[in-house]
Parts: structure tokens; sequence; C-alpha cells
């Protein structure tokens, strides 16, 4: 129940006493107190009005988003949170950006999408204004969060590493960073971890304790999906800490993962197996296009050779440090194309328009 302020109670009495054409006064005041509350919320807790990071919502949900949301028919009750981290300071999420995040949250309906970003201020109640944001936020179990790398890092050997001055000096910080937030993820909370250019085709839950092989013999750690407290995430954690070397590329991220794994199956050569507990996913499991081939993304497909090359595939790694510079036609036949317009739809909707 709206509460009228004591000015407008006291116009009331003025207004009771005199001619109809008063109450027409009253009423236009009243109804635009009533409109001014409701729309803006003023006086509201923001505490009490939902998370501490609001979604912007300037975007029409109906217009992007199919209604009912086309989330349905997945795993119920979820076991994990599906993770992305952006460890720069960017807070303008690009198409490939929005559409993992959109892919995901669309194949994990009942899993929390949790995204965490470097370059939001921690204690803020809203997101800045940009229209991913607001298409993002037309998705119930999609949140977006301020990253706290020190809070993150806390309680392991992490936290040491992070603290030490001369890191920010070393060419490929932002990368490794990114390497130490999602085997820390892994470790402390469990679920599933994604790379921001990944676009999901299928829910992941059933892919348990398991990373990928990128080629011959080298895994990635762009799709991570293991269990909380997990010995082999310990063991990678231990590892980049004793073995650290910021100035090699890979180094701390596939190059690591391929070490631990070896070690940890007694293995000279990585191949598809299961191994005490742990999986290497075939390649054609989360990436079908090695990075070698990634101009193959931006080539023309027919749906059934689409078909054909995703049969086994749950994701698509799009190798965005190569890729990103390369136009790509909207709409077309491009591999890549396809796979906006099939699997994050309102991404895709917004590059059309765009």
């Amino acid at each position: 129940m709206l509460r009228m302020p004591s000015c407008i109670l006291k116009l009331t009495r003025v207004v009771l006493s005199h001619k109809p054409c008063a109450l027409f006064i009253l009423i236009f005041v009243f109804v635009s107190f009533a409109y001014h509350k409701l729309y803006w919320g003023l006086g509201e807790d923001p505490k009490s009005s939902g998370p501490t990071y609001g979604l912007s919502a300037e975007m029409s949900c109906a217009h992007y988003v199919p209604s009912p949301l086309d989330i349905a028919g997945g795993p119920s009750p979820s076991t994990g949170n599906v993770f992305f981290v952006e460890t720069s300071e960017q807070t303008s999420p690009s198409y490939l950006f929005s559409c993992s995040v959109e892919s995901a949250a669309r194949t994990h309906p009942a899993s929390r999408v949790v995204v965490l970003m470097r370059g939001l201020a921690k204690g803020n109640t809203s997101l800045p204004k940009h229209w991913a944001f607001s298409l993002l936020s037309c998705f119930p179990n999609v949140e977006i969060r301020p990253l706290d790398l020190k809070e993150l890092f806390s309680g392991t050997p992490l936290a040491q590493w992070f603290l030490q001055p001369q890191r920010q000096q070393e060419p490929h910080f932002l990368h490794v960073l990114s390497d130490a937030c999602r085997i820390v993820l892994m470790w402390k909370f469990g679920g599933i971890y994604l790379d921001t250019d990944f676009i999901v085709l299928k829910n992941l839950q059933n892919l348990t304790n398991a990373l990928g092989i990128q080629d011959d013999d080298e895994l990635n750690g762009a799709f991570l999906s293991f269990e909380a407290k997990h010995k082999f995430m310990e063991l990678c954690i231990q590892d980049f800490v004793e073995d650290y070397n910021g100035w090699v590329w890979g180094h701390e991220g596939p190059e690591l993962l391929t070490r631990v794994f070896k070690k940890w199956c007694s293995l000279g050569t990585i191949k598809s197996m299961s191994c005490k507990g742990v999986s290497a996913l075939a390649q054609e499991v989360v990436y079908p296009i090695p990075w070698q081939n990634w101009k193959k993304l931006f080539e023309a497909v027919s749906a059934l050779e689409l078909q054909k090359l995703l049969k086994n595939t749950y994701a698509v790694h799009i190798w965005n440090k190569l890729s990103h510079g390369t136009k790509l036609e909207i709409p077309s036949q491009a591999l890549l194309a396809q796979l906006y317009s099939q699997f994050c739809p309102a991404t895709y909707a917004k590059m059309k328009q765009d």
C-alpha cells in the first residue's frame, strides 16, 4: 500500500471543500505520485529488493528472449554452478561473451551461471549500462558479480603468489591470472568453468571431473568440470606455485594441466581416457575445431555438415585470441554464424539489429 505524504493529505482536505474541478487536480497529483513511486522505487532499501548486484533491464526481454524462455529440459536438481571469469578491467562485453553466457544459461536451466568480472566495483548496486548486461538479465539463472581476487585466493597457496608486486610486470599476467582463478574456483566450489569464448551446445553436468584434449598431446583448461576439493585440482594449485613461470605462454595453463595429468596417470603421452576418476575428453567433445583450424569457423557449411561435425560435441571453443579480428557476416552460412543463431538466439538478434 502506497502512503501519501502529508502535503498531499492537506491538499485533499482543501479540495474536498471546493468544486469538482479541484478533484481533478487531486487525482492528477495522486496518480503522478503513484507512478513516480512505482517506477523509480523511491525510498526502498536496496538490500530488501534483491541481490547486491542488480542486473540492468533496459532491453525488452520479450523482444530478445523467446517466451517462455527456451531453457527447458535440463537436469534437476543441478549439481553445481557454471562459472565465467573476466580478469581484465573491461565492462563492455562482446557479442561472443554474451553468447557464451546465454548459451550456458539456456543449456543449464537448473544451474546458477555465475559471471565474475574484475572491472565491477565491489559493493555497487547496479551494473554499467550496456546491452549485454540488459540482455543477460532476462535469464533468471544468470548472476553477474565483482571478482574479488584476494578473497578468491585466500586460504590457498595462490594468496601469497598474487601479492608479489612483480606479477603485474609479467607479459602474460592477465592470462596467468585467469589460469589461477579457474583452478581455485574448481577446488573451492566445484562445478563447471568455461572461458568466455565458448558456445555451449548441450548440458555439461554429466561431464564430471573432466577436462578436454585440445590436440595430440596437450590438455586445455578453457573447460573444466570438477567436484569441490578434488585432489587433482589441489595438485594443479601446488604445481602452479612450485613450478611457476609467468614469462612462458601457457606454462600455467594447458602445460600445467598436461603436466599434472601425466603425473596423475603415469603417462608419457596424452590420450582420451579416464584415470583415477579424472577424464581426458576426446577432442571432439569441447574442442571440435582445433586451434590450428580456427578459420573454419568463418567458412560456410551446410546444415547437414554442421550436424555431422558436432554430433558428439557439447561445446565449441572459438579461440578468440586468434579469431577476434576476423569479420563475421550476419546472417550467413558461416559455421560460427550458425552457432550464434541456434545456441544464443537473443545475442544473434542483437547482432542482426546492429
